[in-house]
């Protein structure tokens, strides 16, 4: 029994074994794994949905693997699977949004802030180290860094499934309109009409991937130390700085959100800063963007998750702060759910 048979804990009915078995398989797919997490991420906007279906995928790969006729390269085949488990994933499920999805910037940043209702499903930051290519080719991670920025991420949720696949397929990974065809089962002519729908809507929407800096530069690490700092020391001034006047800052599971730094400095002041030594940020990087586990400070003195804020740092400053308040990203991105000993003269890191 292979290693994805004991996993799925059944045989397949049937199968034509190649003479090398599971190493052939091995050996033909798993390097592109990562990039088959980072395509399904972008269809679904949910690591742990990606990670259940790019499973589920390499399953059914490996069921078929001795049928293979290499009509196709792997790669495509395995983008012909994940896409599909995709598309099938979707139909179950309503789309991922962000606060800016549910309505209009809230004027009050005054009001206290308002949970969203039960029923709606976040999208979720991804670690660029899940996604990351291998090898040290610079342009290959820049051009995968800018097919993950979270307002293209957000943005692909506005759409149909089928025009979401073909948008990605096309414009984000470059395949051949014939490819694309062939992968989804449909003629190249309908291929190139729902490509246009689906760029006709984003620019309907205005929704366009923004132009950010790469999170390892140094004016980017600059700007997300700075973040940090303000953060521990409670300093909305110095955050107001660092803000563009037209930012925008979002949090989930919070429904109100929040447009221009008028509005999101009075806010961050009023409702989430608390006393200097509150808050600690661990930096790290997601979705191709600088970004922050952080941690608030119980009674106790014990730091606990909060979850990761991500940062669209421009030429001119912070263009959109997006805060997961979800604790158990702090475990997918590699950090500790607590930092225990915390206290008030605890460094920033």
């Amino acid at each position: 029994m292979g290693i994805y048979e004991e996993r799925a804990g059944r045989l397949p009915r049937a199968r034509r074994v190649r003479p090398d078995g599971d190493d052939a398989f091995v050996r033909d797919t798993e390097p592109l794994r990562r990039e088959m997490l980072a395509h399904c991420y972008r269809m679904l906007g949910s690591v742990d949905d990606a990670e259940d279906v790019v499973q589920e995928t390499y399953l059914r790969a490996w069921r078929s693997y001795g049928a293979f006729e290499g009509r196709s390269s792997v790669r495509t085949w395995l983008y012909r699977i994940a896409t599909n488990v995709c598309l099938t994933a979707l139909e179950r499920s309503g789309r991922r949004m962000l606060p800016s999805g549910l309505g209009a910037p809230h004027p009050d940043p005054q009001a206290p802030p308002e949970l969203a209702g039960p029923g709606v499903r976040w999208l979720q930051p991804i670690p660029d180290s899940l996604v990351a290519p291998d090898g040290a080719d610079p342009a290959a991670v820049v051009a995968a860094r800018e097919g993950l920025r979270l307002a293209l991420i957000a943005s692909l949720q506005y759409l149909p499934g089928k025009q979401r696949a073909v948008l990605i397929l096309r414009d984000v990974l470059a395949f051949p309109a014939t490819e694309v065809a062939g992968i989804l089962g449909l003629s190249v002519t309908a291929v190139k009409s729902s490509l246009q729908r689906a760029r006709g809507r984003l620019r309907e929407l205005s929704l366009t991937a923004e132009d950010v800096t790469e999170p390892a530069s140094p004016d980017a690490r600059a700007v997300l130390d700075q973040y940090i700092a303000a953060f521990h020391d409670a300093d909305a001034v110095a955050l107001q700085r660092l803000l563009r006047h037209d930012a925008q800052m979002e949090s989930t599971p919070i429904g109100t959100w929040f447009k221009g730094s008028k509005t999101c400095v009075p806010f961050l002041r009023n409702w989430v800063l608390g006393a200097p030594g509150d808050w600690r940020m661990l930096p790290t990087s997601a979705n191709g963007q600088p970004a922050a586990v952080g941690y608030r400070r119980d009674a106790d003195g014990t730091g606990r998750a909060y979850g990761v804020v991500v940062l669209a740092v421009t030429g001119t400053g912070i263009s959109r702060i997006v805060s997961f308040g979800d604790p158990g990203l702090a475990l997918l991105f590699g950090f500790p759910a607590t930092l225990p000993g915390w206290g008030k003269e605890t460094p920033v890191s």
